[in-house]
């Protein structure tokens, strides 16, 4: 028997439905809906703003540990964009290369927080790229709402495609 290339997807892969039929017509489209995976939250160090982003975002706050098993296993790694925060996602990553980390977690992407308002520095966009290459990256800007405790309202323009991935947005 004959196989085809090996194929690597980020997060799982849904069976599509079979398409609903109007009472023997033509397949009548599926509704969009937002994913229905909820994630886990996870600092790669500490003040990286994981509480916050588990109520902005909804999911559940790991804080720094790695989920327990009633816990979703679906993994969003989060710090914040100074050397620091960048030095320990990396350490992180390479802990998921190595497989030194509880069976069955699935790392989903990591979500960096921005440490201050404004550009960062060329230095630290440039290791922001090189985790880019390695996997899917999403960012949050500078929310001063945040820093005074107003978590309400809709999550920032900029992260919106993290909204769509927790399904925050709706």
């Amino acid at each position: 028997m004959q196989q085809g290339p090996e194929i690597w997807l980020r997060g799982p892969v849904a069976t599509p439905e079979p398409p609903a039929r109007d009472a023997g017509g033509p397949p009548v489209p599926a509704p969009a809906r937002a994913s229905g995976r909820v994630f886990s939250w996870v600092g790669a160090h500490g003040g990286a703003g994981v509480s916050t982003l588990a109520a902005v975002y909804g999911g559940h706050d790991s804080g720094r540990s790695w989920p327990g098993p009633g816990d979703p296993q679906s993994v969003l790694l989060v710090a914040r964009t100074h050397a620091t925060g960048l030095d320990s996602v990396t350490a992180a990553l390479e802990l998921f290369r190595l497989g030194q980390i509880p069976q069955g977690l699935d790392l989903d992407a990591v979500v960096l927080v921005a440490d201050a308002p404004g550009r960062l520095p060329k230095p630290l966009a440039q290791r922001i790229r090189l985790i880019e290459n390695v996997i899917d990256v999403y960012r949050v800007p500078w929310v001063p709402e945040w820093r005074l405790g107003d978590l309400g309202g809709r999550p920032p323009r900029e992260s919106e495609d993290l909204a769509r991935l927790t399904g925050a947005l709706r």
